[in-house]
């Protein structure tokens, strides 16, 4: 720009800067060069006696490519409508509707579409305006219309491929994804002449960032069937979904693709390899890692320190949270929820204290609810209820939810009835449609034989057609997982799996172990009930796993809710009587049986 400036002011004082071609030149450095400078290219162009329509163009698309300044495109390119001198041609509405559609800006992006057909310019004769022009009604939301230009445009023709007609096919599948009609935007993946890499990634990205896991997985697998090559932004698209699944087999692949593919492993992908491996179970390989990533990010670190939190190792992540400092990194909130939720998982009452006044006071954060949620469920684990209660009413913020599932969670735990109908019943105010509370409510008089209270926390589900969420478990065998529900019989291995289950009950028997059925919400006799907590999805998994590994394998079991006390005692059971490691992964934390124990101490 320096040097800029000079030739400027050379051709302002021998008055060349009158020709329209030499101020455009000077205009098109300022506002495109990656060593420009926007503002002094406004100024530039807000001096030309003359511009022409490349002029207008150049600083159009300057301003459309902003984060915060796009409103300038549209005065600007009103100010053109205005020349009498000059019109819009095909390359000024591509950078015009980007600007609408990043500002969401629809009345003004029919407006320009009113603008486009006047010129003449038809949707047939450029794929830059239609891409466009789709894209802005796709980001606004309007997927009707956008499909009516869609299927105008001729893109849907088998004959009519080319690089421009991929771009607009992916436009849509995005648009599709954003109002979160999945169905149409698989329907159009399938359908698509030509993919490239980027249909692929916002496919996989779109099921992952919405929750569907599996098939963000499905699509990463079909992928390397078609031998299309997964690039960067594959990678880190696909990796929550593996960490979210627990295919640590999957993860392992990627992780070696990287490597022999020499794709840099970056503070992100390199974060999202160190969550993916905590989150599949192997925390060592999580801290491998770290220790590998060149340079660490606040996001690096809260990816290790919240890995050893959920695997209940509360003194690493705490050592991690003050090597972190000693670094002269400075932690995020995210990162005080990971040091807070470790001290809960341990019982670590006066470390939370210390850590939550930390990040008040010397951190200068304000707490979120998730802060005030795990001090919640910290103080209740750790039986404090009165202080938990208190806690709460003094709040600055309006407790939700999560704050009274995390005291009413504490009530199941030592069995509080009193508190707990208490905090039942704020919940089902405060979301009736929730299964939750119900069900803690349930379990909580379950547990003490109260079966008339049972039957009228049921009658009050059936009322209000409230249905318990089933509980459903993975595991992952030879890169596919296998997922089984309570009392699943629909595996095309189902006859062994339930011989394998009734070895494993005979021989718990005969090794002392006793059924908990105090959560079976049914008041039926002992022997059912005993039969009903014997069929539960993780322990179908187990079962699973021991016909289809060998010997002394570990087992790795994903579960979508929290294991329930018999699952519990039956683990460490199994793990001894048949010399397995069984790692398994609940909504709230990792449990790794060994011999006969639980890594939790069974505090959880």
């Amino acid at each position: 720009m320096r040097d800029l400036v000079q030739i400027h002011a050379k051709k302002i004082k021998t008055g060349r800067i009158r020709d329209p071609f030499a101020a455009a030149e000077i205009l098109q450095f300022c506002a495109l060069s990656k060593h420009g400078d926007l503002q002094y290219a406004r100024l530039v162009f807000d001096r030309m006696e003359e511009p022409n329509c490349f002029s207008f163009n150049t600083i159009i698309r300057a301003f459309s490519e902003t984060n915060n300044q796009s409103i300038e495109s549209l005065f600007i390119f009103i100010q053109m409508l205005h020349n009498e001198f000059v019109e819009p041609n095909r390359f000024t509405f591509p950078s015009v509707l980007k600007a609408c559609a990043k500002m969401r800006r629809i009345e003004e992006g029919k407006q320009v579409h009113c603008q486009i057909i006047k010129c003449g310019l038809g949707l047939d004769l450029d794929e830059f305006i239609v891409s466009n022009l789709v894209r802005t009604y796709a980001i606004c939301g309007l997927m009707k219309d956008a499909r009516k230009l869609f299927e105008k445009s001729g893109v849907t023709r088998k004959e009519s491929i080319s690089d421009g007609n991929v771009v607009l096919w992916n436009v849509m599948i995005d648009g599709y994804i954003r109002i979160g009609d999945f169905g149409s935007a698989r329907n159009l993946f399938d359908l698509m002449p030509q993919r490239s890499v980027v249909s692929w990634n916002g496919m996989i990205a779109g099921y992952a960032q919405n929750g569907y896991f599996k098939e963000a997985l499905e699509i990463f697998q079909k992928m390397q069937l078609e031998n299309v090559r997964p690039n960067y932004v594959t990678l880190v698209s696909v990796l929550p979904a593996i960490s979210r699944l627990g295919a640590l087999e999957l993860g392992k692949w990627v992780h070696l693709y990287c490597e022999r593919n020499k794709i840099e492993v970056d503070d992100v992908l390199g974060s999202a390899l160190i969550d993916m491996y905590s989150k599949c179970g192997s925390i060592e390989k999580a801290i491998q890692m770290f220790e590998r990533v060149p340079r660490r990010n606040p996001v690096t670190w809260n990816a290790i320190i919240g890995g050893l939190a959920v695997h209940g190792r509360a003194r690493d992540a705490l050592d991690y949270f003050n090597k972190m400092a000693i670094e002269g990194v400075k932690p995020t909130d995210v990162c005080y929820v990971s040091v807070l939720s470790a001290c809960s998982h341990a019982g670590l009452v006066d470390e939370g204290r210390l850590y939550f006044d930390q990040m008040v006071r010397i951190a200068g954060l304000d707490p979120r609810i998730e802060h005030y949620g795990c001090m919640v469920d910290l103080l209740g684990r750790a039986g404090l209820f009165e202080e938990a209660e208190e806690f709460i009413v003094k709040m600055p913020i309006k407790p939700d939810g999560v704050i009274w599932k995390a005291l009413l969670g504490a009530c199941k735990m030592h069995g509080n009835v009193e508190m707990g109908q208490r905090v039942a019943k704020k919940l089902m105010d405060l979301a009736p449609s929730d299964s939750g509370s119900y069900v803690a409510l349930s379990n909580i008089y379950a547990s003490l034989g109260d079966w008339e209270g049972v039957s009228v926390v049921r009658l009050m589900m059936k009322e209000k057609d409230i249905r318990k969420d089933p509980g459903c478990s993975w595991i992952e065998l030879d890169g596919t997982i296998h997922e089984f529900l309570v009392e699943d019989e629909s595996h095309p291995r189902a006859s062994e799996i339930r011989l394998m289950l009734e070895e494993m009950s005979e021989k718990l028997r005969l090794n002392g172990y006793q059924p908990d059925t105090k959560q079976v919400l049914l008041n039926m006799d002992e022997e059912e009930r005993e039969s009903l907590v014997f069929y539960h999805s993780e322990k179908i998994a187990v079962a699973f796993g021991l016909i289809s590994t060998k010997r002394n394998a570990p087992l790795q079991i994903v579960k979508n809710l929290r294991i329930c006390g018999d699952c519990h005692s039956s683990m460490k059971f199994i793990s001894r009587i048949y010399n397995r490691r069984i790692i398994v992964r609940d909504r709230n934390r990792f449990h790794h049986f060994e011999n006969g124990l639980c890594s939790c101490m069974d505090y959880w």
